[in-house]
Order: C-alpha cells, then structure tokens, then sequence
C-alpha cells in the first residue's frame, strides 16, 4: 500500500528540509526527537521518514542512517511548507542606503544588486543588464559602398544600431536601394523578430508577394542581426559573490579522496557556469516571461551541469520599456525562504530604481526614509 502523508509526515517533512539546510548532515531520526522535543519516539519518526522516502521526498546518502531530501522533497518544501518570510526592516534600510549612495549610475546599480544578493543570499549572484522587452525593427537604410557591396544600417527601437556589409550580384543604383529600404522599413515597423518571420512566410503565400529576392535577402539579413543581438544578450550575465559559494560545505573536501574529488569537480563545475553562463542562458527567456520569484531545482533544468544546482531568479524593470532578471544560484541545499526574500526584494527595488531612471529622477527611491 502506498504510503499517505499526514500530518504529522508534513511535520517531519519540513524539519529535515530545515535541519538538513542548516547542517548540511544527513538528517537522524533522533536527533529530530531530541532537538526538537518531539511527542512520539525515534521509532515513529522513523517510520515516517521511510514513508516519506517512499513517497520519493527523502533519500539516504551511501549508507547513512540519515536521509537528505530529494529535488522532489525540495520543490514539495517550497510549494507547500516553506515558512514565508521578508528582509528585515534593518536589513532593507541598510540596502536601500547602498543604492543611494550609488545614485544614478545603472551599471553600478547592477554590480551593487549582484554583491548584495551574494552576500545577503550566501550563494553566488547573477545579473542581466535590463533591455527591451523585445527587440523591434524601427528603420533602414541601403548604401551602396561598391558596385556590388552594400551597407545596411538597421535601427532598432531603445537606439540599437547594427551595421552589416552583403554582396550583391549585380550593382544597385542608389534610388533602388532608397526605395527597397522604404518598402521593408514601411512593412516591418515595430516587428519583433518572430512577427518579421511570419510576416514573410506570409507574404511568400501571396499570388502578388510585396517582397522581391533582394527585398527577402535583406530582411533575412534583419531577422539574423534580430537574433543574434537577442542570443548576445542572455550571455551578458553579470555574476557576483563566488566566495560566498566557495564556503558552502558541499565545496569543502574532507580527506576521504572521492569526496575531494567530489567537492574538486564541483568547483570546476561551478566556475564554468558562473563564467559561461552554460546552463544559466535557457533560464533567463523563462523569467523574463514569468511574473514573481522562478524557483528551479536541481534536475528540473534538464541540464546535467545544473543538477546539483538550484536557481532563484526574479524579473525586474520597467514593464513595456526595459526588463532584465536577477537571482541567486546555490547548492540544491539553499536555504530557499532567505534565496526567495532576498531576490524578491531586490527585484522590486531595481524595478523602482528604474522606474525613477525612465522618468528623468535620478534619485533613488526610499531616499528619505
């Protein structure tokens, strides 16, 4: 028969989930009973936590006595018993006194937001600089810079300007250029690169198609420039707080040399993650389509790099002008009610930060506070 949780499971649930947190040691039976002065004796909280274990919340690690929690355990944790809590007051004044002495300096804002969320979370920080929400096609421009070399210049909406040379099988003269740029620019105004595609595929169903080869061949030169700019922009992650990671106990090798080897792979694990982003670039679309805090655990990343990784991540910014994501990311044993608040917190004061930057005041919110 399968096993059931009950209340007092749920109990038992949530204090090895803090106490292993805490500890970062498989979590015993007794231990509970003594720490926390349990009513019932060793053997039944044993008993639940075999249950649990078999529910797929629990696990033993090599042949400990005491169980960790899984992912599952974890997302359950989260979902369901985690205790929700804020900064303290003392602490968000503190915070909220760093910004303002950065003032108006958004790069600042950025590096200060990854250092606070290290230091306050206790895990390593990331950062995107905040950007249109989707980039959109505002105009172009076809010079003719050889009998057969042209130089497009696509503007995009937020004064993105990329430059991109294309060869050309036979020469163009300048009215030509001038009117192909004024067609595409008239029909792909304030497109986002998906409604650019689909206002091809579109247009090549046509029995009269508006765009000719040379018109097509342009605007594939616009879609790409599109894409790349979105692709370079989720790999500009802003990281902080790597020490704060470092002294995490599942990065401190004890003598045994498998653990060592353990605790090695992970650092190196982690240093790539943290310099490439490997891992991290898939996540960043997500938040910034998601509304509040985004918590991915462990193995439900579908990364192998990430599984014994969690993330916390929020969006933040200006909605409809500019967005950009902050988080924490940790061992699967974070403590999640502290990763959460913090992240929480931090998004909302950047969202007022530039929320104040986009409408001409430079002075940080709370400033009188």
């Amino acid at each position: 028969m399968a096993a059931t949780l009950t209340e007092r499971r749920l109990f038992i649930l949530k204090l090895v989930v803090q106490e292993f947190i805490e500890t970062a040691t498989p979590i015993a039976s007794d231990t509970l009973v003594r720490k926390f002065g349990l009513g019932f004796s060793s053997a039944t909280v044993r008993n639940d936590m075999a249950a649990l274990e078999e529910i797929g919340y629990l696990t033993h690690l090599h042949t400990s006595a005491g169980r960790v929690p899984t992912d599952a355990g974890y997302r359950f944790f989260v979902e369901n018993l985690m205790d929700r809590t804020s900064l303290s007051m003392a602490e968000q004044r503190m915070i909220r006194h760093q910004f303002y002495q950065v003032r108006g300096e958004l790069d600042q804002w950025i590096q200060l937001a990854g250092a606070v969320l290290a230091r306050t979370a206790q895990n390593a920080s990331l950062v995107t600089p905040p950007r249109a929400e989707q980039l959109r096609f505002k105009n172009l421009e076809l010079i003719s810079i050889h009998d057969t070399m042209v130089l497009a210049v696509l503007v995009f909406h937020g004064g993105i300007v990329k430059q991109q040379t294309f060869s050309v099988d036979t020469a163009r003269a300048a009215e030509e250029l001038r009117r192909s740029a004024g067609r595409i620019s008239d029909q792909l105004l304030d497109l986002t690169m998906s409604q650019v595609e689909q206002l091809i595929a579109q247009d090549a169903q046509r029995p009269t198609p508006t765009f000719g080869e040379f018109d097509r061949g342009v605007i594939d030169l616009v879609i790409h420039a599109m894409q790349t700019f979105e692709e370079q922009a989720r790999e500009q992650i802003h990281s902080d707080g790597l020490l704060e990671m470092l002294s995490q106990p599942e990065f401190i090798p004890s003598l045994a040399r498998d653990d060592a080897e353990r605790a090695v792979e992970r650092l190196r694990r982690v240093l790539e993650i943290l310099k490439s982003g490997r891992g991290l670039g898939q996540l960043i679309p997500q938040a910034l389509a998601s509304n509040g805090v985004q918590v991915i655990i462990g193995g439900e990343h579908g990364e192998d790099e990430m599984r014994e990784y969690s993330v916390v991540l929020a969006r933040y910014g200006v909605g409809g002008t500019v967005t950009g994501v902050l988080g924490v990311i940790g061992p699967t044993r974070m403590s999640y009610p502290r990763s959460i608040s913090t992240v929480r917190y931090i998004s909302s004061l950047m969202s007022n930060l530039l929320g104040n930057l986009y409408a001409g005041d430079t002075r940080p919110p709370f400033e009188g506070e």
